[in-house]
């Protein structure tokens, strides 16, 4: 069994340095987990920590039934492949993708060879195991490196932005292969990455970091419609969610840019479970949608910059000199300068208090107490 357990993990460097901070996650044997979070997060920090390339300040680390605290990296029964790829130059394809296991097994020659080619086999690159890394693609070292992984048959991978170094198109077609690679394995994946994309696409389930604090834990789709907290809701989607600052006043949200009636139920759920009237409103600009004169909660726009992007469509708008953007499909001749009317569901609204930075529409529970300005700003 190759369950993974991080039990109140804290990480200090140079003593007052805090890079991870009360860190609880449990990932079960075969689940693909991604930790994603901005620079500075923490998230590589943990990978390093799991794999025993750091010291842990407190807390524990398992893999299995055993803590890993004190045992050395090469005892912990995990393979990684770095961003780097860290491929010997003087050593051709065979050779690389073999030398770990000639330093620590037993295995006999003709076992390691056994391995190697059925990884090749496995990664695409069986013809090219006599080949130096100069004489690879970048795709194909990538996949060299993770084959150097396979081979080993741990009981966890851990991958650090392992296709950070690839070109967007190649990108996505690595990521399609490292799914289907964890699905026939079946092994137990920690992945981390600065990609929301990787995240939302490849994982059972998402960690998002923040400063070394656990924001959220979930599957795509939760951290996506059911953001915990304005961080998650703010960094999670491209382009990333509109922010309006609003207030309560019976059962209508008043902002600078509109008013906006809700439901009693959503208006009792905030009064219950807001702490304060300063209020944020979340909605995505997906979620944005065209309205007509008379419809309820109709928001009258300016269409300050349009951008096609293909089928789809980026609206900018203003209303009442506050910013916020629209996305849709399809051909518009609106101009510049344009009025537009919008709306919104109220299903597909977040509602933030202020003080807390908690998403107070979701069942979702916060973990850290330290709120967080949204990126997208109102003025």
């Amino acid at each position: 069994m190759s369950e993974v357990q991080f039990d109140d993990v804290r990480k200090v460097y140079d003593g007052d340095i805090v890079a991870v901070e009360g860190f609880n996650l449990d990932i079960e044997d075969g689940e693909f987990v991604t930790i994603v979070g901005p620079s500075g997060s923490g998230k590589s920090t943990l990978l390093r920590l799991l794999a025993g390339l750091e010291d842990i300040t407190d807390g524990e680390i398992s893999i299995g039934d055993r803590v890993v605290n004190d045992v050395p990296a090469q005892d912990r029964d995990v393979a990684m492949v770095f961003q780097n790829y860290a491929l010997y130059p003087h050593m051709n394809v065979r050779k690389n993708m073999s030398y770990g296991l000639k330093l620590t097994s037993d295995l006999s020659k003709a076992e390691i060879n056994e391995r190697v080619e059925n990884a090749a086999e496995m990664m695409g690159i069986e013809s090219q195991l006599e080949k130096k890394p100069s004489a690879l693609s970048g795709g194909q070292q990538q996949r060299v490196a993770t084959g150097r992984a396979i081979v080993r048959e741990p009981a966890v991978f851990l991958m650090d932005e392992p296709l950070s170094n690839l070109d967007a198109k190649l990108r996505a077609h690595m990521r399609t292969e490292l799914q289907r690679l964890q699905d026939d394995l079946e092994t137990t994946t920690v992945y981390v990455t600065h990609d929301q994309e990787e995240a939302l696409t490849m994982s059972d389930r998402v960690v998002i970091l923040d400063q070394g604090e656990l924001q959220q834990v979930g599957t795509p789709d939760e951290v996506f419609n059911e953001p915990a907290n304005l961080f998650v809701a703010d960094f999670v989607g491209s382009p990333s969610m509109n922010f309006f600052d609003v207030r309560l006043a019976g059962n209508t949200l008043e902002s600078e840019a509109f008013s906006y009636d809700v439901s009693g139920e959503v208006a009792d759920r905030i009064r219950d479970r807001a702490t304060t009237d300063d209020l944020v409103l979340g909605i995505r600009p997906e979620h944005v949608t065209f309205a007509e004169r008379g419809d309820d909660n109709v928001i009258s726009a300016i269409l300050d910059v349009h951008e096609p992007v293909g089928d789809d469509n980026y609206f900018y708008l203003q209303s009442n000199d506050v910013e916020f953007r629209m996305r849709t499909m399809g051909d518009f001749a609106f101009a510049e300068g344009d009025e537009i009317l919008v709306t919104f569901d109220e299903s597909k609204m977040h509602i933030f208090d202020r003080n807390s930075g908690n998403n107070v529409m979701t069942d979702t529970g916060r973990t850290t107490s330290r709120t967080h300005e949204p990126t997208v700003q109102q003025t």
